[in-house]
C-alpha cells in the first residue's frame, strides 16, 4: 500500500530533554563492501543508529532484516533531490517499512543552481510534500552542502529563500555543519538563526590545509581544525536530536568510525 493511499500515522514525537543519539552515515562505510559488512562493522564499535542512503532503501527488506540483525536503527535516512522526484512515494513506503524518522534530502553541490527562481521552487515543492509525509509519520527535512551560501542577486542566501519559501509547512533542517564551514560562513550563526528548524547535524572534521588530500581534505572527528566541542553544543542546544557522525573518504573507515565515537562520547 502506497503511503499516498495508506492511512495516516500518528507523527512521532521526540523527547527533547534525552541526550541526542549519534549515528553514523553509512557512505562513510563503503569502502567495507556490501551493506551487511558496513552495519556490522558500525555496530561492532559501538554505534546503535546508523543513516542510510538512498541505494539502501532501495531494497528495503533487505535493509530491515540487517539492521534487525546487528540491532541497530535507522531512525534517519539521506536521498538526492533527483531520486526523491522521481521514486516519492516507494521512497517514503522504504521509510515506513525500516523506521526512519526524518528523510533528508539533499540538492547537488553545484554552483549553477544559484538562482533565486530555483530555490524558490525547491523550497515550495520540498515543503508541499513535508506536509504530505507528516501525517504518515515521515518528516521530510533539508540537507545542505556548500551550495546556498552565496549571495544571490535580491542580496539573500538560497538556503534563505528555500526555508521562506517553505514556510509554514514541516520541512526541516539538517545541517552539515562541515560544508557550512566550507563554505565561509559561521556555522554557529547559522544554528542559532534557524535552531527551530534544526532536528539533526553531520558531524565531520576539516583537515588542517595541504593534509589528508587523498582523503579529499577530511579528517577524523577532532582530529581536523573544527572546533567541535562548542560546534556540538551549538547544534545540541539549538535543536540537533540525532548526530550523524561522517567522513566523505576515509582510508580506514573502522578506525574512522570507532575514532570519531570515542572523540565524540565525551560530550554526551
Amino acid at each position: 500500500m502506497s503511503w499516498f493511499q495508506g492511512p495516516p500515522l500518528r507523527p512521532r514525537t521526540l523527547n527533547t530533554r534525552s541526550p541526542p543519539s549519534i549515528s553514523l552515515q553509512l557512505h562513510s562505510m563503503r569502502g567495507l563492501g556490501s551493506l551487511a559488512c558496513q552495519v556490522e562493522a558500525a555496530a561492532a564499535v559501538g554505534y546503535q543508529f546508523v543513516e542510510p542512503l538512498e541505494h539502501h532503501l532501495v531494497e528495503a527488506e533487505g535493509l530491515d532484516r540487517i539492521l534487525r540483525d546487528n540491532a541497530v536503527a535507522a531512525p534517519t535516512a539521506h536521498v538526492t533531490l533527483a531520486t526523491f522526484r522521481a521514486e516519492t512515494a516507494r521512497t517514503v513506503d522504504n521509510c515506513i517499512r525500516c523506521g526512519v524518522r526524518e528523510l533528508f534530502v539533499q540538492i547537488p553541490n553545484n554552483a549553477a543552481i544559484e538562482k533565486v527562481a530555483y530555490w524558490q521552487k525547491t523550497g515550495t515543492e520540498l515543503g508541499k510534500h513535508a506536509e504530505i509525509m507528516l501525517s504518515h509519520g515521515v518528516t521530510l527535512g533539508f540537507h545542505n552542502v556548500n551550495s546556498g551560501f552565496r549571495l544571490l542577486p535580491n542580496g539573500q542566501y538560497g538556503f534563505e529563500v528555500l526555508f521562506r519559501a517553505a514556510s509554514g509547512s514541516p520541512l526541516v533542517w539538517q545541517a552539515d555543519i562541515a560544508w557550512l564551514h566550507r563554505a565561509g560562513v559561521n556555522p554557529r550563526d547559522w544554528l542559532r538563526r534557524f535552531s527551530g528548524l534544526l532536528t539533526s547535524a553531520h558531524v565531520k572534521d576539516q583537515a588542517a590545509d595541504g593534509e589528508s588530500i587523498d582523503e579529499d581534505g577530511w579528517a577524523n572527528v577532532g582530529a581536523g581544525v573544527m572546533v567541535w566541542p562548542s560546534l556540538w553544543q551549538a547544534a545540541v542546544q539549538n535543536g540537533a536530536r540525532t548526530l550523524v557522525i561522517e567522513h566523505d573518504n576515509p582510508k580506514d573507515p573502522v578506525a574512522f568510525a570507532k575514532k570519531s565515537l570515542s572523540y565524540v562520547q565525551r560530550f554526551l
